[in-house]
């Protein structure tokens, strides 16, 4: 009675995974079909999910009606990684502070951070606005990385300074005892053995950069070159038409990059997930 009653449940959990991989995964897979169909088929009635005139003409001709499409795609990149760079660059030694070090305030300021990113990026995008254009940054690269790392810098706070609260102690203090310095031993004994978790922020920075840049480049952004691909897709809508199937193409291409970095780092994200799981 019992196998059959941990069956069922291994059954359950599985047909939950599949109905929730079938959710997230539907909308990716009618774009796709999408970017395959001649325009007039995006229409027809009643819907059509396979058809004969299938073809990837899309993929050739997007690069032809967004002639800077390319430029996008590498704005959207660069942003990104400049976003989680410069995140990544002030989250390691604050996480490290507040996971070993005490000091007024701990608590309050971490609260803040948190209370921080309960405020939508909309709400913020007047004061922001008048930062960047007293700072000058308004038209360039920066006044879509700075908001970018402001917003990210809370989370990434939090989730690395749990991680870190997982290392063991006694590892620095023997390296105190050794005469080595609070900088010394975080470069050489924390971030070694923090690199899967810092993957695993790395990364989570870097999706929400890519995915956050829409609304920082129409409100702060009026360069064209400048523009990233979220953007940029506002070229394949015209006076009368709009090409979808195009557009469909182009979104698929842009959502590459994140895919590519997530195959790589799967292992690597699994393992930092995992971390502390179980408890020895």
């Amino acid at each position: 009675m019992m196998d059959r009653y941990t069956k069922l449940q291994v059954v359950g959990l599985y047909a939950a995974i599949a109905v929730f991989m079938l959710f997230m995964l539907l909308p990716f897979v009618e774009m796709f079909m999408a970017s395959l169909r001649p325009l007039e088929h995006l229409f027809r009635s009643p819907y059509q999910f396979w058809s004969e005139d299938f073809s990837f003409d899309a993929y050739s001709k997007m690069w032809e009606t967004v002639p800077l499409l390319g430029r996008y795609i590498f704005n959207s990149i660069f942003i990104a990684t400049s976003v989680t760079f410069f995140t990544m660059l002030f989250v390691v030694p604050a996480a490290y502070a507040y996971a070993r070090l005490e000091f007024p305030f701990k608590g309050p300021s971490l609260a803040g951070f948190l209370a921080v990113n309960m405020f939508a990026g909309a709400v913020l995008l007047i004061p922001l606005y008048r930062v960047l254009r007293a700072m000058g940054l308004l038209n360039t690269y920066w006044s879509m990385i700075v908001p970018g790392v402001a917003f990210l810098i809370p989370t990434g706070i939090w989730l690395l300074r749990s991680y870190l609260e997982k290392i063991p102690k006694e590892l620095e203090e023997a390296a105190f005892v050794d005469g080595a310095s609070r900088m010394y031993t975080l470069r050489r004994v924390v971030l070694p053995l923090a690199t899967p978790g810092m993957i695993v922020v790395g990364v989570t920075v870097f999706i929400s950069a890519y995915s956050q840049q829409f609304i920082f480049a129409i409100t702060f952004n009026q360069t064209r070159e400048l523009q990233p691909l979220p953007a940029g897709l506002y070229e394949f809508i015209g006076y009368q038409s709009v090409t979808w199937n195009e557009m469909m193409a182009a979104a698929l291409v842009g959502v590459l990059p994140v895919m590519v970095i997530f195959l790589f780092l799967q292992k690597y994200l699994v393992a930092g997930l995992t971390a502390g799981a179980v408890k020895e």
